[in-house]
């Protein structure tokens, strides 16, 4: 039973509060790498600073797509207590690892990358269940500064945590995870369970408690009325509807556009300077890498500064438009290094991260926040479960190979070659946009479903797929 005394600021608050700890865990091996190369004698070894960085996307990927069915099972707020004891004992394991224990390390963050996967999908699920409509989008953002908030907060500890003895120091960063991540626990362990999970599962009552405390007293009835008929239409859609329906011809347009900017945000290489901006300044200035982590914080103030930007412009541009914008600039950002490099070869190579900063500048209001609301909004309602799932493993794939692969590209050619590289893929994720994203700002559900119908010569209402029972999609 919910508890009555508590707020519904203190519910959205630690909703959000899992994307600290996503965030915190994406961002910490930042810091801890350059300590743990040195520690283990691996700076040579680009194969196993790949793994090591990238074993942890390799776990989200199936922690995303588990997730689901475990929350629809157990309940969204199980669930997240579930990721939060993931989260805390994997971060202890990782504290402890053997040395030299490259196996151990990597089977650990994938286990801890399947809390990771569980979040990124789990938390925004929570977050939009409990919060009135007027409210969603805003929250949205909420979640954004949270997860970049909660990498900023693990660059902060490893500059703190920089001058103890190294085998100390990545120690430390890595299990101090499971602070944050035991507060979570806490915290959850005090919050209601989502309304929509409970009117799905029959537990009228126990909604109307839930409701009674995050909404006025006048819209509980309405709400519990709409979410009812909303289950009612994906419990019939559920039956029907199998893998196959996403390449149902009505369909198609939608889901390459969501699936293509999930996939194109990370093969952009964003995670590349999260990941290992140390390595990469230390490679332009000729420094060591565990003497420039000044430069993670940096990044992080920029990436939290972004997503406050994205609170205040998210509705007031249309969605193509500041995907194609954040897209040239950070294209350009990419390409730019190259060019003077080609021109100019006795320029600063420092400039390499000037340039990073711009492109961190634009992805962070752009690319960054933008790619999960067109998620939300661009599927139809009879397939949004299996195709939002689709669209996250994309993701996920995405940020697991930038993580392999980018030390590996930067030991077998320059630094500006690689990332013109990105550059291209940045300005082919442009074209994408211009020519198979529709735009979904301001448009209901039903609007972007025809235009997908019209995409595929199609007239809404005729020709449907046989997974579509209701024949219709509900506003948002």
């Amino acid at each position: 039973m919910p508890d009555k005394k508590l707020s519904p600021g203190f519910i959205y608050f630690f909703g959000a509060f899992g994307g600290i700890l996503f965030g915190y865990d994406i961002g910490v091996m930042t810091g801890a790498l350059p300590f743990l190369m040195l520690d283990w004698n691996i700076g040579d070894d680009a194969a196993a600073v790949g793994w090591i960085t990238s074993s942890l996307m390799l776990g989200a990927i199936f922690g995303g797509a588990l997730s689901g069915q475990l929350s629809d099972r157990v309940g969204r707020r199980r669930a997240i207590l579930l990721a939060a004891a993931i989260f805390a004992l994997g971060s202890i394991a990782l504290g402890i690892t053997p040395h030299s224990g490259l196996a151990y390390m990597i089977a650990m963050r994938v286990f801890l990358g399947l809390a990771v996967g569980a979040a990124s999908a789990l938390v925004p699920a929570y977050m939009a269940e409990m919060a009135p409509a007027r409210l969603r989008g805003r929250l949205s953002g909420l979640n954004q500064t949270m997860i970049v908030s909660g990498m900023l907060l693990s660059y902060v500890m490893a500059w703190f945590l920089q001058h103890l003895p190294t085998t100390w120091a990545w120690r430390s960063m890595l299990a101090l995870a499971a602070v944050p991540a035991i507060i979570l626990f806490l915290g959850v362990l005090r919050l209601p369970e989502s309304p929509r999970f409970l009117i799905r599962g029959g537990r009228l009552d126990e909604a109307r408690r839930v409701l009674d405390i995050i909404r006025p007293a006048g819209d509980v009835e309405g709400e519990i009325a709409q979410i009812s008929a909303a289950a009612e239409i994906e419990e019939r859609a559920a039956g029907r509807t199998t893998w196959a329906s996403l390449l149902h011809s009505r369909y198609r347009y939608l889901v390459i556009a969501g699936v293509g900017v999930a996939a194109f945000q990370q093969f952009q290489g964003a995670n590349a300077i999260f990941y290992y901006i140390p390595l990469i300044v230390a490679d332009a200035s000729g420094s060591t890498a565990d003497s420039a982590l000044l430069w993670p914080i940096v990044q992080g103030v920029i990436l939290v500064l972004g997503s406050l930007v994205f609170l205040v412009i998210a509705d007031r541009f249309r969605r193509r438009t500041l995907l194609t914008v954040g897209g040239v600039v950070m294209g350009l950002s990419f390409l730019m290094p190259a060019l003077i490099n080609s021109l100019m070869p006795s320029a600063s190579p420092m400039l390499i991260v000037l340039f990073l900063s711009m492109y961190v500048a634009f992805y962070s209001f752009t690319w960054a926040p933008l790619t999960w609301v067109i998620v939300g909004e661009v599927f139809p309602l009879v397939i949004r479960g299996r195709a939002a799932g689709t669209a996250s493993s994309f993701n996920w794939i995405g940020s697991f190979l930038v993580g392999l692969l980018f030390p590996i590209m930067t030991a077998s050619m320059p630094q500006p070659v690689v990332f013109a590289t990105f550059g291209i893929i940045c300005l082919l994720g442009v074209l994408f946009v211009r020519t198979c994203v529709p735009e979904t700002r301001g448009r209901s559900l039903e609007d972007i479903e025809s235009e997908g119908a019209r995409r595929a010569g199609l007239e809404l209402g005729t020709d449907a797929a046989p997974s579509d029972p209701s024949q219709h999609s509900l506003s948002r």
